[in-house]
């Protein structure tokens, strides 16, 4: 671990930016822009693909892909991101991992607020199951809005009657549109992304006047995790939302839920993307990605495949 790297990353991030709030449009100009500077890792391929009536990217590793596939959720507060914008998460999974990934270009908030976004998740998944995946060879992956969603995108699929993946991992999930956890006070000035206000923002964007006080919306407190797959729930310490991994572990152990909480101090928010350039960012993939070779390979073997 390196000191010196965090201290580049945190300064870096904390460089001057605009006051909230924000148009949209240069909020998503100023997350792709941020975006664009991560390392994306090589032995990948990707291509267009088409996912639940949606378009989507497939992103695969360079050699024959192991059986498996992560169904992978951007984030950007759902306002902004796009596939392209957290290829290097997926990339990193997938080269760590040998599975195929694919990330869906799910609808945005205000254009399309809640629940377009699970819609658009459950849509996918379910043309995944349609097309011959079987679920216990399909994890959910995601960062932030994406990591709410492989959560309620599951809560979704549940309520359908669809069988549960085999998987979820959450990279500093946004669980509570409450926004009522005590890391949101507690770490205000420590977190270099966010504010209060900028977070009520955009949520303001996604909740479009619905009440937060919803499992779809918080399900930190408010959802019931009953059968729900195993989850890897990763945060950092430098975060206002970190309190939304906190109680949604403390949620899914209460509910019977095998769960792992991986908290690393004195980093932002989806420190993962910095892989390449912070090594608790690559070790942090390492134990996301043995995570998934684990679960994923324990069920197929089950299954018999």
């Amino acid at each position: 671990m390196s000191r010196q790297q965090r201290t580049k990353i945190d300064a870096m991030v904390r460089r001057p930016r605009p006051e909230d709030p924000r148009p949209v449009e240069e909020l998503r100009a100023g997350f792709r822009a941020m975006m664009a500077e991560m390392i994306v890792p090589a032995g990948i391929r990707t291509r267009a693909a088409t996912l639940g009536g949606r378009p989507a990217v497939l992103v695969e590793p360079a050699g024959t892909p192991k059986a498996g596939t992560i169904l992978y959720f951007h984030g950007g507060s759902y306002v902004a991101g796009s596939p392209q914008t957290a290829m290097s998460l997926t990339g990193n999974l997938v080269a760590r991992t040998g599975f195929r990934a694919y990330s869906p270009d799910y609808r945005l908030a205000p254009e399309h607020p809640f629940p377009a976004a699970i819609g658009d998740g459950l849509s996918a998944y379910r043309a995944l199951l349609d097309s011959g995946e079987d679920p216990s060879a399909i994890a959910f992956a995601g960062d932030s809005a994406g990591g709410g969603l492989t959560v309620t995108v599951c809560l979704a699929a549940r309520d359908a009657g669809l069988p549960m993946p085999a998987a979820i991992v959450a990279f500093s999930p946004g669980l509570d549109l409450t926004r009522t956890g005590e890391s949101m006070d507690t770490k205000a000035g420590i977190d270099p992304f966010f504010t209060r206000e900028g977070l009520e923002h955009t949520g303001a964007m996604y909740l479009a006047g619905q009440d937060p006080h919803q499992p779809m919306l918080s399900p930190a407190t408010l959802a019931d995790l009953t059968g729900f797959p195993p989850m890897l729930l990763q945060a950092g310490t430098n975060e206002m939302i970190l309190d939304d991994s906190t109680r949604m572990a403390t949620r899914a152990r209460e509910a019977g839920v095998d769960v792992i909480l991986d908290i690393t101090a004195d980093v932002p928010h989806v420190f993962q993307a910095f892989a390449g350039a912070l090594d608790e960012a690559d070790q942090a993939l390492d134990r996301a990605a043995l995570f998934l070779g684990q679960h994923i390979r324990t069920s197929l073997t089950r299954s018999g495949r």
